[in-house]
């Protein structure tokens, strides 16, 4: 007569009996497996370059304006100092991240920023202009300049503005894409651009660069589109696996197949703990496992990062456990998984479109695993500046993961 059976060996059958399951559900093994090797091809297909400075451009050229300008200081008394230095007038000068082209006339100007013409810069510094429509070849040794916003000035600005002439105008053209904020930018330029050139001053006091400001200046170190992936996919896997790990449960719940589980010397305790320790387990190796092949990994914040894909997949785990309870065929178990999902996704925004989250994102649960992630991949940030994002994390894991341990014990129990 055999002995008891030990709680290790009840517990290593049942993970055992999860494995089986999970190879045999081939949907969605296939869809792990697609996800997997999508994202990080994602990933390394996406430019990893920012792009830091605006195009603007003029018509007509600076100079043409200056030297329309140069007859009217003059009859103004201007001396030839005065007239000297404003021939060397550069608009774009201190104005950082900001690149300027010069047109001949608007109509190519408003051509290029449109896309029927393209602007081509050669090694010499002369611009080319190529309609690619009429089969017109490439200019060799030359580089694409994409223009984001032009400014048409009349040929006599200079000149109206030095008399204080009345209803001088000018038009910007701007490129679809060109955020609002930077249209309205413009609008500011072309006014101190108008003094400048009238050599007037602005009659208003700009304060220091250093009071305007905030919080970390990352001009010249921007985050590229790649870097901002990272905490994404990484998010994106424990997602996925929410619903894989919760088709398993309803599966099993489905069939009764815990019924027979419990029929053994098996606990509901020892279903839960097994559950537990393969749904935390398998997100958190993939999860790993992305990290990894990006290259998110450091020396320094490995460790950081094994934490807080651990609260992620526990926490995960404990939603997979709640849809899986509920579900009471494939479709419920979808609606029931887009459900709560659907929620916890909205947090990833934040990451793709930075800025002030709004109060009701900060408080969603996975807004500080997704926060930790940031900060870490992207970032370089040590224990004290995410800790509070951890515990916040443990907070909310301890909910959700207490609610799919109930859920599914009161499940099973009725079963």
């Amino acid at each position: 007569m055999s002995g008891p059976v030990s709680r290790g060996a009840i517990l290593g059958a049942l993970l055992k009996k999860e494995l089986i399951a999970y190879s045999r559900d081939k949907l969605y093994l296939f869809l792990t497996l697609l996800t997997l090797v999508f994202v990080v091809v994602i990933f390394w297909v996406v430019p990893d370059t920012v792009e830091e400075s605006l195009t603007l451009a003029v018509s007509p050229p600076v100079q043409t304006l200056i030297e329309d300008g140069v007859e009217t200081f003059r009859a103004m008394g201007a001396t030839e100092e005065q007239l000297a230095e404003l021939r060397q007038t550069d608009l774009a000068e201190g104005e950082e991240g900001l690149a300027l082209v010069e047109f001949e006339n608007e109509a190519d100007m408003t051509a290029v920023i449109e896309g029927t013409l393209e602007a081509w810069r050669t090694g010499e510094g002369e611009l080319v202009l190529r309609d690619r429509e009429a089969g017109e070849e490439k200019p060799t040794d030359a580089e694409r300049v994409r223009v984001d916003i032009g400014i048409a000035f009349p040929e006599t600005f200079i000149s109206d503005v030095a008399t204080g002439k009345e209803g001088v105008g000018v038009t910007v053209y701007s490129d679809a894409a060109v955020p609002e904020e930077i249209q309205g930018a413009m609008t500011s330029f072309v006014r101190e651009a108008a003094y400048q050139l009238a050599g007037k001053q602005l009659p208003v006091e700009m304060p220091d660069e250093d009071t305007i400001v905030l919080g970390t200046d990352r001009m010249g170190d921007q985050v590229s589109m790649r870097d901002k992936l990272i905490p994404m996919l990484a998010f994106m896997m424990l997602l996925i696996e929410t619903f894989s790990m919760a088709s398993l449960i309803s599966v099993e719940v489905l069939q009764r197949t815990v019924t027979a589980v419990l029929v053994t010397p098996a606990r509901v305790v020892d279903f839960l703990t097994a559950k537990t320790i393969f749904g935390t387990g398998l997100a958190l190796s993939q999860g790993l496992i992305v990290l990894a092949l990006v290259g998110a990994f450091t020396a320094q914040n490995w460790w950081l990062l094994l934490i807080t894909m651990l609260i992620g997949a526990m926490m995960f785990t404990g939603v997979a456990m709640v849809v899986g309870a509920a579900g009471k065929d494939f479709l419920g178990q979808l609606f029931y998984a887009m459900l709560f999902t659907v929620p916890l996704l909205i947090p990833a925004f934040s990451v793709l479109f930075p800025g002030s989250a709004a109060t009701w994102v900060r408080v969603l649960p996975t807004f500080p695993l997704l926060d930790a992630l940031v900060n870490i991949t992207i970032y370089d940030a040590v224990w004290a500046d995410v800790w509070r994002s951890f515990a916040l994390g443990a907070a909310w894991l301890v909910v959700l993961f207490g609610a799919g341990l109930l859920v599914l014990k009161r499940k099973v129990e009725s079963l």
